[in-house]
Order: structure tokens, then C-alpha cells, then sequence
């Protein structure tokens, strides 16, 4: 027995001198991100315009390689339905996800459900599905996603973009309810059925209302909630987006990330575009429109979003959308000076924020 109270009291010993060593301190792991992701929809039509992209050290690089050696783990492609030009449509996007999964990185798949750009202001199903019955347009949806996540087999799936007024109008407006459901629903049960693997993603553009907008799709079964943030459109006030995430992501107890966010390394241009961001005004005044502006603020919210406890990643929206066209194109880039690459072609120091 005295032996056994000596061992004891030796353990003791040994425990309290570890824990004066090391401070008493507890090393919490940091939080790893899911998704640090980046929207590369147009890499079809930049690779073609033969234009030559630069990375940090100066040397010829394809922009996909780029973005896999800085350590991007998801890339964002749009779908389109028929589009009237080859990017973005099905077999297009189809071989982009081949290659992108054969390197390793994951594909989230954004379904516009529609033959061009949806958004809040623009939900135009496609001109195929024009004139159908409702019911049509229902089994039209179905066998639509279905055909995407058997042949394309994303690891995420975003079921239309931006549907704050819902999609494929007029019979998904989000003024009717039941049918917007219905649709949204149609898609769901395709993914399901068809892998169970892939992860499905209902997007909202901004926080305002979003807690409502969730709340009326409290019987949808997704999986991840996915927000836009732009400062010039959802507000300028990070604490603001950061308490949004948390209160939105813990009602509903679903994971969240920031689906699409940008920023400007200059406030000047490269072609006669007009660009989205040209003033001071549209910005944070935190964060200039500088390289290093640009990098702080991406590196701000992917802090915001590792201290939401059901934040699980970021994805950054036009940063291969450069001036490929030439610097007098008239039909050139609006966001050339918030992309990934200068004007020069050569790769900026945001990249450093996925690693």
C-alpha cells in the first residue's frame, strides 16, 4: 500500500512540473476551412484567347495550376442550359470538371437553370422549357440535374444562383411558395437519388432576409447555406456580416460559407469596360484598392468565417475574369481589377490567403 501511494504521488509530482513547464496552456488546433474556393468559369474561353498567365515567381503558368499550387481545394463553375456560346455550356463544363478533379480539387457546381446569368434581378428559365406545363417543367428540372450529377459528379452542387426571388420564373417566383418549393424540391430528390455523396447548396445573394428566406425552406433537405458579400451591395460593416453568419447558420443548424465575395487591388482599368468597382466610395475604408488591400481584406473574411462555429469556407467570384480580350475591347472584363492576376498577367499576393 505505501508503495502503491509513493507511485502515485510520483505521477503527481511528474504531472505538476509538466503543467508549470508549459504554462498550464491548452494548444487549440486551428480551424481548417473546407472550402477555400474560387470561381473559374471563364478558364475555357481565357485558355483559347492564348493570352499567358504569370505565377508569383514571374514564370509561365495555366491559371488552374495556379490556383491548386496556392492551395485552392474547390473551383466554382456555372452551368448554363443552352447557352448561345460554347462556355459554360454542358460539355464544357463537364471536361473543366474532369481536369479539375483529376488534380485533386473538388467541383462545385452552380445551376443557373437557365441559358444565361441568374440573380436576383434575372431568373429567365430556359428558352426549351418556355411554354411547358408546370408539370413539365417539374420532370424537366428532375431529369436535367439528374444528368448533371450522373455524367459531371460534382462534390457540391448549388441549385440555382442567387434565388432570393426564387428562379425560373414565372413559375418559380418565390411569390409562389408552393411552386418555387416544388421545383427546388425536384431538383433536390435528382441529386439524392443520383449520389448521395454530393452535397447540395441553396444560395442566397447577401444576409438581409436571409433568415426568413431559410425559414420558409425549413422542410428543403440541403446541406450547406451559401451567402453572397459584396460591400458595396450588402453593407460595409464586418462585424455586422460576421453576427449575420453566426445567427443564420444556428437557426437553421446548417454549415455556411461566403459563396461569392471580391476585391480590387487598384481602382483603374485595362480595357474600356466599364468596370463594377471605380470609387473609393464602393469599398471598405479599411482595406485600400491596393495589392495588399485586396489580400487583407479576403484574409479578413476568411477570419470572420473561421470564428462563425458552422462557418466552413469562402469562394472568391471573378478572379480569372482578366482582360483577355485585349486592352481596347469593347466587350472586355468588368472585374479585371479585382481579379487574381494584375495587368501585367502576373498572379497577386491574395493567392497567399488560400494556403
Amino acid at each position: 500500500m505505501l508503495k502503491k501511494s509513493i507511485y502515485i504521488l510520483f505521477l503527481l509530482t511528474i504531472f505538476i512540473s509538466c503543467s508549470k513547464e508549459t504554462g498550464n496552456d491548452i494548444i487549440i488546433p486551428e480551424k481548417v476551412l473546407e472550402i477555400k474556393g474560387a470561381d473559374l468559369s471563364f478558364l475555357p474561353e481565357i485558355r483559347q484567347s492564348g493570352i499567358v498567365l504569370k505565377n508569383s515567381n514571374n514564370q509561365p503558368e495555366d491559371m488552374l495550376l495556379t490556383l491548386k499550387n496556392s492551395g485552392v481545394n474547390v473551383i466554382r463553375l456555372r452551368l448554363w442550359k443552352n447557352p448561345s456560346e460554347v462556355n459554360s455550356n454542358f460539355s464544357s463544363v463537364k471536361n473543366l470538371a474532369k481536369e479539375i478533379q483529376n488534380l485533386g480539387m473538388k467541383v462545385l457546381l452552380t445551376v443557373h437553370y437557365s441559358d444565361t446569368w441568374a440573380d436576383p434581378g434575372n431568373q429567365t428559365k430556359p428558352v426549351q422549357w418556355q411554354g411547358i406545363l408546370f408539370n413539365q417543367l417539374k420532370d424537366s428540372v428532375y431529369f436535367y440535374t439528374k444528368k448533371i450529377v450522373s455524367e459531371i459528379n460534382p462534390e457540391y452542387i448549388q441549385l440555382g444562383n442567387e434565388i432570393n426571388p426564387g428562379f425560373m420564373w414565372p413559375e418559380g417566383n418565390i411569390s409562389n411558395s408552393t411552386q418555387f418549393k416544388e421545383l427546388l424540391q425536384k431538383g433536390i430528390l435528382a441529386v439524392r437519388e443520383t449520389n448521395r455523396q454530393t452535397k447540395i447548396i441553396i444560395h442566397y445573394a447577401g444576409f438581409e432576409n436571409a433568415n426568413q428566406f431559410y425559414t420558409n425552406i425549413s422542410n428543403v433537405d440541403y446541406d450547406i447555406i451559401g451567402l453572397s458579400y459584396y460591400p458595396m451591395w450588402h453593407g460595409k460593416n464586418l462585424e455586422t456580416l460576421k453576427q449575420n453568419l453566426i445567427t443564420i447558420s444556428n437557426t437553421h443548424n446548417k454549415p455556411i460559407f461566403i459563396t461569392e465575395t471580391s476585391y480590387p487591388f487598384t481602382l483603374g482599368w485595362n480595357d474600356y469596360t466599364n468596370n463594377v468597382i471605380g470609387l473609393e466610395s464602393q469599398i471598405l475604408p479599411q482595406f485600400s484598392a491596393t495589392p495588399q488591400g485586396q489580400k487583407d481584406y479576403l484574409t479578413a473574411i476568411k477570419e470572420i468565417v473561421k470564428d462563425v462555429p458552422k462557418g466552413i469556407g469562402f469562394c472568391y467570384w471573378g478572379g480569372e475574369w482578366i482582360s483577355y480580350k485585349g486592352n481596347t475591347a469593347s466587350n472586355g472584363s468588368s472585374y479585371e481589377n479585382q481579379a487574381f492576376w494584375d495587368f501585367e498577367n502576373k498572379s497577386l499576393p491574395i493567392l497567399d490567403c488560400f494556403k
